[in-house]
């Protein structure tokens, strides 16, 4: 079968690449075609890559009004493409602005729409729940709280577990040392403290300086910052200065892996260091515009990942006013080593693994795409 794929961003092409090799195996003559990145591009078959996604990703209200052109451009060169192509179904990876779009052009010409990772309308545009049951014919989700909340809102989805599992089952599965690791990464003896910033620039420029000043208060560890590929290294040296924190890149796992703790901004990040178990704190800051903004659309109790999945708190959330430096250096502690919550989180942490099902959900997934359209393939058959 023929199977179209829409992933607009890094982690979009993450998953993107693992759910093909999830329908390989069930589908060993599959054909794809995709817009996306190198990992896809890697499993996928880089002629079969149309566009990648670092040509067609804008973010934010400004990015997206003044490149509204292209992006209008792109939207419907993606049509013409799949019209022309005529795939079997269309599988749309999270990036809802422009995937809904595609959404319900599919559904124009008749082309079944699978949407896999779906949007977060939980927590901000609610009004996306009426398209994604007009346009969508099935809804595959990644975060067990979210088989209630679209079933009140009329949809059935599929739960098959979060595909991070896989990435962190397969990075763990070729972890150096802690010795080795920090040996390649310049890093000294002393036990390691993750900070990951954020993976935009604005993110880091409000949230890199705070954690940088946290370093000077714990000199017994190193502090080492997670950078990301897609932005400069001077950046980070930048804001850094002359504090006592490292630099590693594009080695987000492996620096989480052999941390003692972390320091975590909101999103995808939060589950992430809880998957691997590095006991973590968040901190998040932004303008005070953003939070006005976000205090008007948002309407979840919780900023990070672990909270909301586990319905409580068991990563403290400082944001805005409540990151200070005495409020950050107190939950720090408590969960290092020999801290008072370390253990607490710990077994918090197994929990949530439990509430997330084991690795191998994107071959799970995939093997239920492929058992969906040959069973609607034969109803239509036989009608």
């Amino acid at each position: 079968m023929k199977y179209y794929l829409i992933a607009g961003e890094a982690s979009g092409d993450l998953h993107g690449s693992n759910l093909i090799r999830g329908i390989l195996k069930a589908d060993p003559d599959a054909e794809f075609r995709f817009w996306g990145g190198d990992r896809m591009a890697a499993v996928g078959g880089r002629d079969n890559l149309v566009k990648h996604y670092k040509e067609a990703s804008f973010m934010g209200f400004w990015e997206v009004l003044k490149h509204l052109p292209t992006i209008l451009g792109q939207i419907g060169a993606c049509r013409c493409d799949v019209e022309t192509w005529r795939p079997d179904v269309l599988i749309l990876i999270d990036y809802a602005g422009f995937n809904l779009r595609m959404a319900r052009f599919a559904k124009t010409i008749g082309i079944p729409t699978y949407y896999y990772i779906a949007p977060k309308v939980w927590a901000w545009k609610e009004s996306r729940v009426k398209k994604l049951r007009r346009y969508v014919d099935r809804l595959f989700i990644i975060f067990p709280f979210e088989i209630d909340y679209f079933r009140k809102h009329g949809i059935e989805p599929i739960y098959e577990g979060n595909p991070l599992m896989d990435s962190v089952e397969d990075r763990r599965a070729d972890l150096d040392t802690t010795a080795a690791f920090a040996a390649a990464n310049g890093l000294d003896h002393r036990p390691i403290v993750a900070l990951l910033a954020g993976s935009r620039a604005s993110e880091i420029r409000y949230n890199l300086p705070f954690m940088a000043e946290l370093s000077e208060r714990f000199p017994s560890f190193q502090f080492v910052v997670a950078g990301v590929p897609w932005l400069d290294r001077a950046l980070y040296e930048q804001i850094i200065g002359d504090r006592p924190v490292r630099y590693v890149c594009d080695k987000t796992y492996d620096l989480l892996a052999h941390a003692e703790a972390a320091v975590v901004t909101s999103g995808t990040a939060t589950l992430e260091a809880a998957l691997i178990g590095t006991p973590e704190v968040v901190c998040y800051r932004t303008s005070w515009l953003s939070i006005l903004i976000g205090r008007l659309v948002i309407r979840i109790p919780y900023v990070s990942l672990v909270n909301l999945i586990m319905g409580r708190e068991v990563v403290r959330e400082l944001l805005q006013h409540h990151m200070t430096m005495h409020n950050a250096e107190t939950e720090l502690r408590a969960i290092l080593p020999g801290g008072a919550k370390r253990e607490r989180m710990e077994a918090d942490y197994a929990e949530l693994r439990a509430r997330v099902g084991e690795a191998g959900a994107s071959d799970r997934f995939g093997a239920r795409m492929v058992a969906l359209l040959r069973a609607e393939k034969e109803s239509r058959h036989d009608r």
